[in-house]
């Protein structure tokens, strides 16, 4: 059942933007759209690098010399990261924090999201797929599965060739399976949209491999199972609609039929959609392997930035 009163929660304006930079064009991208939502919610943007220790033998650094010059290395080039997106924030009026550490990246960026009290982070992918992504995993989707604040991920594109800054919002879809699980990404996209004026679109995804069986033989259960799921679309994409109006943000529904990741993107991409608003359940290990994660599939595959919120009682 959808819980009208959730999506009517205001989350408030950012005040802490986290940008992780390792100086990657998907991080340019990222660093770029979090300079904008700062300047667009006078927030401060935080700018961070680190230093992954699992690349050079940390406990003997400051025995061994070629281990002590590897670790100089990475930290002058975080550094040089660091200071080019703070340099391009204090152009654009941006009050900025930076800071280089060392620990594992995914576990050092969500200790910063807790220690600075971070509202939103922003983040580059670089949209690996197959054995390659499930062996050696992706920073991004990590910090999206664990973060109870928002993470916008982006990865690179081939039509951003880093010259100019194509971060303004005017069309955001926001995907709802009616559960209270993505209610916090309906109130993360209503607050984007109400600060640039944008148009929120609500969609709801039947998904018909959950539904579909034999027609010959059971007719009937595909024409009540699919009725059913559109009358709860109806009412999940009318109750974003119905927050939206309490916060004076226009929002258009849909209720479509098919595999909810393709079809999200095939929506962003006829609309000319800005940016993507999605929940995530925030699966890990086996479980996610197999069943997989919608948000994180269309992730990596779209070029649109996605702005993913998890439940914070998701584990």
């Amino acid at each position: 059942m959808t819980d009208t009163t959730a999506y009517e929660q205001d989350v408030g304006a950012y005040e802490r933007i986290l940008v992780p930079t390792d100086g990657s064009a998907p991080s340019d991208r990222a660093a770029r759209h979090a300079t904008a939502l700062a300047a667009a919610f006078d927030a401060t943007l935080h700018v961070l690098h680190v230093v992954d220790a699992r690349r050079y033998s940390s406990g003997i650094a400051d025995l061994d010399d070629v281990a002590r010059e590897q670790e100089d290395r990475l930290e002058a080039t975080g550094e040089k990261a660091v200071a080019t997106v703070a340099e391009r924030a204090d152009d654009a009026g941006v009050a900025t924090v930076s800071d280089v550490v060392t620990g594992v990246p995914s576990a050092a960026i969500l200790d910063y999201v807790d220690d600075y009290d971070v509202d939103l982070i922003a983040m580059g992918t670089h949209g690996r797929t197959g054995l390659d992504r499930i062996l050696v995993g992706s920073v991004t989707e990590r910090v999206l599965r664990q973060a109870d604040v928002p993470v916008l991920s982006l990865r690179a594109t081939g039509t951003d060739d880093g010259t100019g800054t194509p971060t303004e919002y005017d069309d955001v879809l926001v995907a709802t399976d009616g559960r209270e699980g993505v209610s916090p990404a309906v109130a993360h996209a209503l607050t984007v949209a109400e600060r640039y004026d944008a148009t929120v679109h609500a969609l709801f995804v039947v998904d018909v491999r959950n539904v579909l069986v034999d027609d010959d033989v059971f007719p009937e259960a595909n024409v009540n199972a699919l009725a059913a799921l559109e009358d709860l679309g109806e009412r999940a994409t009318d109750a974003v609609a119905a927050a939206g109006a309490e916060r004076g943000v226009e929002v258009t529904t849909t209720v479509q039929q098919g595999v909810p990741s393709s079809t999200i993107r095939e929506v962003a991409g006829e609309r000319g959609a800005d940016l993507i608003a999605m929940g995530t359940h925030g699966r890990s290990g086996l479980e996610r392997y197999l069943v997989g994660s919608v948000t994180e599939t269309v992730l990596r595959h779209t070029d649109v930035p996605v702005l993913s919120a998890r439940r914070t009682d998701a584990k």
